[in-house]
């Protein structure tokens, strides 16, 4: 009765618009998932839009796979889930000493996972030395030799990072996870990758917390727990947008910060001049 009363007021559109609203506010069903190294994939635009509201340029074709290019085209990140093996490759141009180095991630690695990568793309380096394995150690990671090469495993024994030398004297990083079904993923990264970048990787990777996927979107794997929660459209976007909004407060504060140019040598004793 009421609606019909409203609607005779000669607002029906806004009524059906009111009701499509309520109805879009309609809470869903979603999984808080735990290790997150086994939740999937996720959602690509976690990664993408951080990087795009970084300043990052965005080089997908319509309809294609996603390439972004950091603002000084040293980087270049693509993913692309249609061909085989697929997944995520990070490359990164010649720089001094470091060389070009790459990050070949599976399609089935966590975005959050991803993220700790790509996200410190975007960001200074810190002043401290880079620790790969402190991460993995705080979080009570087994850490121990193997070899030649040096190993951690998580406390429930599905995810691993190794840094891994043949006799020749190759190396890389290898890390990855699996379930006692075969599921999973694995991700190989060069040597010469800037430390600080996989340390970044290291730390989102051994995170505790869990990681929220839609329903549906849920891995069938006996070794994850999962916690059902209701999320509304709103909060989802909210959740979302407050990243891409810390990344934008991080980019203008990098392109706006003042320039500031050495001063002169000026021996002690001498008089100062006002500019």
């Amino acid at each position: 009765m009421k609606k019909k009363q409203w609607q005779g007021w000669g607002s029906g559109e806004q009524a059906e618009q009111a009701e499509q609203a309520e109805q879009a506010e309609q809470a869903e069903q979603h999984y808080l998932i735990r290790p997150r190294a086994l939740a999937g994939g996720g959602d690509v635009r976690h990664v993408s839009e951080f990087l795009r509201a970084s300043g990052w340029r965005d080089k997908s074709k319509t309809g294609g796979p996603l390439h972004m290019e950091s603002p000084d085209r040293t980087v270049r990140i693509a993913y692309d889930p249609s061909v085989l093996p697929g997944g995520w490759i990070i490359h990164g141009r010649a720089d001094g000493a470091t060389g070009e180095w790459s990050a070949h991630l599976g399609r089935q690695t966590p975005v959050e996972i991803v993220a700790g990568l790509t996200d410190a793309l975007t960001r200074p380096r810190s002043a401290h030395a880079p620790n790969v394995w402190a991460p993995l150690q705080e979080q009570n990671w087994h850490t121990r030799f193997e070899g030649q090469n040096y190993m951690a495993t998580s406390p429930d024994g599905s995810t691993w990072m190794q840094y891994r030398q043949s006799p020749d004297g190759a190396a890389m990083w290898w890390t990855g996870a699996q379930d006692k079904q075969g599921n999973g993923w694995t991700a190989t990264i060069t040597p010469n990758t800037p430390m600080h970048l996989v340390q970044a990787f290291s730390t989102e990777l051994a995170s505790p917390d869990p990681v929220m996927r839609p329903r549906g979107r849920v891995p069938h794997s006996a070794q994850i727990r999962t916690w059902s929660v209701s999320v509304t459209p709103s909060q989802l976007s909210a959740w979302q947008q407050a990243r891409i909004t810390a990344a934008r407060a991080a980019n203008w504060a990098r392109n706006t910060r003042p320039r500031t140019s050495a001063r002169p040598y000026a021996p002690a004793g001498s008089a100062r001049t006002r500019h």
